[in-house]
């Protein structure tokens, strides 16, 4: 039996006794509550992620840019779309985005224009990291994702979910792993 101790978690490399095990790639979603659009895409790409067998090589988060939500978990709509699809949110609740997200993820996604010119006033000038959701489906002639807590559309807000974090995906791979 080998014993080894973990000695530093730095910059998504994991290392044991100064070996390189491995490079994670991460991504947070980002949406203004965290209850609905971006727990439903942290919680469809980890379903991807999981089928891939990588869930050792990519972490998936997601966060809000309101305090409304805090500790809460995803909204009944998007919960429900979930179970349909069969699609696990266990032990997902609503946080703040934060500065030291920038330093933590690779990718840090977000719904729409709003959410995020509010994650760069936190970015400390780390907003390379940073994308629109709807730029991974360009085809679409919505820019953003649409909020179901306004529109109630969660079939909708899934369909394009489900696609982009498709696209997503196979970006990773390409360019992180």
């Amino acid at each position: 039996m080998i014993v080894c101790d973990l000695l530093s978690i730095n910059s998504h490399i994991i290392r044991f006794n100064n070996w390189e095990v491995n490079e994670i790639v991460s991504v947070l979603f980002v949406c203004l509550g965290n209850i609905c659009r971006s727990p439903m895409a942290e919680a469809v790409l980890r379903h991807k992620i999981n089928e891939r067998e990588l869930s050792d090589k990519i972490l998936v988060d997601s966060a809000g840019t309101g305090d409304w939500h805090i500790g809460k978990e995803p909204h009944e709509g998007t919960r429900l779309i979930l179970d349909q699809h069969s699609i696990s949110y266990e032990n997902m609740m609503a946080r703040l985005v934060s500065s030291e997200d920038f330093q933590k993820f690779d990718y840090i996604v977000c719904m729409d224009k709003s959410n995020g010119e509010n994650v760069r006033k936190v970015s400390g000038g780390e907003d390379a990291k940073l994308m629109f959701f709807m730029d991974l489906l360009p085809e679409e002639e919505l820019r953003e994702v649409p909020d179901p807590y306004y529109t109630g559309n969660f079939e909708q807000v899934y369909d394009l979910i489900n696609a982009g974090c498709d696209i997503l995906l196979e970006r990773m791979i390409r360019e992180k792993l």
